[in-house]
């Protein structure tokens, strides 16, 4: 039998399609491409659930299996490792916005003092006012990239998703984790530094917040699945 394999995408594509390159490794494991809580094609946007994600993780896992998580869906992943390690076999986490650990390193608290006043506005503003704003605060290489040809629901979708920082993740869990990213902003470096620091392998690939979608990033994340190492 295959080991199970369940990956958990960030804010932007969902699904299968968020995970483009890792598509082969079907070949060699039982892989499920979960959608997180409120993210659907047809269906209206939800806000940010925590609990459903990991619900849906955990439900996804059966038995146990290793979880692939990038951006904002690293969270619910570590999360459930906190609270299920026997479930979790391993957690690969890619550019983690697991900001609620590094709150009050600088570039954290520079990036929650920047999003903060737009989370406060949000409501007072159309979905495509706060997805341009986000844009033009974050510049994240792929902050705007719609899930589907529906820049509308994208937009209505970000402005509901809580902020990461938010999220109640205090401790990281005692399994073994490989923090992938993509060395181009210092956020994320922090929150990989952190946690190298309690035990994870870090590793840096190119492709901005998407180093997963890169021939080297990809590499590291099958040799970390199948032997252990990246």
């Amino acid at each position: 039998m295959l080991e199970r394999v369940v990956f958990v995408h960030g804010s932007g594509l969902f699904g299968a399609a968020a995970w483009p390159k890792q598509h082969g490794l079907s070949l060699s494991f039982d892989c499920l491409y979960v959608r997180r809580h409120g993210f659907s094609a047809t269906e209206d946007p939800l806000p940010t659930d925590h609990v459903r994600d990991q619900a849906i993780i955990a439900d996804a896992l059966g038995t146990g299996g290793h979880v692939v998580a990038h951006s904002q869906g690293a969270v619910a992943a570590m999360m459930l490792a906190v609270e299920q390690p026997d479930l979790v076999h391993s957690l690969t986490l890619v550019e983690p916005a697991c900001f609620s650990l590094t709150a009050e390193l600088p570039a954290t608290a520079a990036h929650i003092a920047l999003l903060t006043p737009l989370f406060a506005d949000r409501h007072a503003m159309s979905d495509e006012e706060f997805l341009q704003e986000f844009v033009r605060r974050v510049s994240a290489p792929d902050a705007g990239t719609s899930p589907t040809s529906d820049t509308g629901r994208h937009a209505a979708r970000l402005r509901l998703q809580s902020p990461p920082w938010e999220a109640p993740l205090t401790i990281v869990p005692g399994v073994r984790t490989l923090v992938l990213t993509g060395g181009w902003e210092p956020l994320y470096e922090e929150v990989a530094e952190y946690l190298a620091a309690t035990g994870a392998v870090h590793r840096l690939a190119p492709g901005g917040h998407r180093p997963h979608d890169s021939p080297e990033g990809d590499a590291l994340i099958r040799g970390f699945l199948r032997t252990g190492s990246a």
